[in-house]
C-alpha cells in the first residue's frame, strides 16, 4: 500500500451534517457518511509529539501516526468508493483530542494516545502502533535518578494524559510531596522544564527521547526512571461505527501482509527523520509480535 506523506495545511474543518443519517447513505455510520458527503476526511495532529506528530521546518504536519492514518485514508476510499479523498488537518492538544473524535470535530486522530480501558469507554482504537511508558526528562546536572528523589521537589505533565495519573498515583504511594504543574502541550512542558522552573518532565519515555532529539539537547537533559505507567498506543476515531473500525482494522492487516508496518517503524524511529533529528529506537519484543500477528490473521 502506498504511504505518502500527509498534504500540509490546517484548514477550516466544517460541522458534521447533522442531517446525514446511515438510511440515507448505504448504511454508513455517522462518520464515513460525513466524509463521504463533504469529500474529505479530518486528522487531527499534534504539534510536539515526535515522531508521531510534529511540524516540520515549514509547518506541516509529519510523523508515523500521520502516515499509518494516510493509509487509513484510502481504505475509508475504497470504503466509500470515493479514490480522491482530500485532507482537512486539524490541530488537536492531549486536552482537546478526545472530546474532538466525540464530537466529529476531526475523523481520525493521528498523535501519540494511549489507548487504556478508561478511553475505550469513550472512543476506539486502531491495533498498536507503538508501547511506551512513563519517566522523566530532568537536567544531566541534577542529581535525579528516579522520581523518589524528586521529594519535595516540582514537576511538570501535559495537561490531559495519561502521564498526569501516573505521577499523581506516584506521589501518593511514596508521599513525595511533589508540586505538580500542568502544561497545554509537551512542548510548553519541554520548555518549563528548560526554563528552570521545574525540576523535572514526566511523560512517556518516547516522546522525551523525540524532544531532547528535536531540540539537539542530549547534552543538557536525560531520561531516568522507572517506567511508572504502561501505555499502548493506537489511532483513536469515533466509538460504535463498525465499517469505520473495520476499514482500519484492514488497513492494519494490509500493512502487516505487504511488509510495510517493519519499514514504516524504521523509518520514523531508526533512520534520521525529515527535521534532521535521529531517534535510534530499536522496535520493542512486544511490538514486533503485533505486527507479526497481523500479518498471521490472527
Amino acid at each position: 500500500m502506498r504511504l505518502p506523506f500527509l498534504a500540509a495545511g490546517v484548514l477550516l474543518a466544517a460541522a458534521l451534517l447533522p442531517g446525514i443519517s446511515a438510511a440515507q447513505d448505504g448504511g454508513l455510520g455517522p462518520t464515513l457518511a460525513g466524509i463521504k458527503s463533504r469529500n474529505a476526511v479530518r486528522l487531527g495532529y499534534r504539534e510536539a509529539s515526535p515522531p508521531f506528530s510534529f511540524l516540520d521546518q515549514a509547518g506541516r504536519p509529519i510523523g508515523y501516526s500521520l502516515e499509518l492514518c494516510q493509509a487509513i485514508v484510502e481504505e475509508i476510499g475504497v470504503e466509500i468508493d470515493s479514490a480522491a479523498l482530500a485532507i482537512e488537518s486539524v490541530k488537536v492538544t492531549p486536552e482537546t483530542r478526545i472530546p474532538a473524535v466525540v464530537d466529529g470535530r476531526i475523523d481520525l486522530e493521528c498523535g501519540s494516545t494511549t489507548a487504556n480501558a478508561e478511553r475505550r469507554q469513550r472512543v476506539a482504537f486502531s491495533p498498536l502502533i507503538f508501547v511506551a511508558g512513563t519517566r522523566l526528562m530532568v537536567p544531566r546536572a541534577a542529581k535525579i535518578s528516579g522520581i523518589a528523589d524528586l521529594k519535595g521537589k516540582s514537576i511538570v505533565v501535559t495537561r490531559g494524559t495519561t502521564n498526569e495519573q501516573a505521577v499523581a498515583t506516584a506521589d501518593r504511594k511514596l508521599s513525595l510531596g511533589l508540586r505538580i504543574v500542568t502544561a497545554d502541550d509537551h512542548e510548553q512542558s519541554f520548555q518549563m522544564l528548560s526554563d528552570g522552573k521545574v525540576d523535572a518532565f514526566a511523560t512517556d519515555d518516547v516522546l522525551l527521547h523525540g524532544l531532547i532529539a528535536r531540540h539537539k539537547a542530549q547534552d543538557r537533559f536525560a531520561v531516568v526512571g522507572d517506567l511508572l505507567s504502561y501505555d499502548p498506543y493506537g489511532i483513536m476515531f469515533r466509538k460504535g461505527e463498525p465499517q469505520l473500525a473495520a476499514a482500519v482494522e484492514r488497513t492494519f492487516r494490509k500493512l502487516a501482509t505487504n511488509r510495510d508496518l517493519l519499514p514504516l517503524y524504521q523509518k520514523w524511529f531508526v533512520a534520521r527523520l525529515p527535521t534532521g533529528e535521529k531517534m535510534g529506537i530499536a522496535i520493542s519484543p512486544q511490538l514486533e509480535e503485533s505486527f507479526k500477528v497481523l500479518d498471521h490473521g490472527q
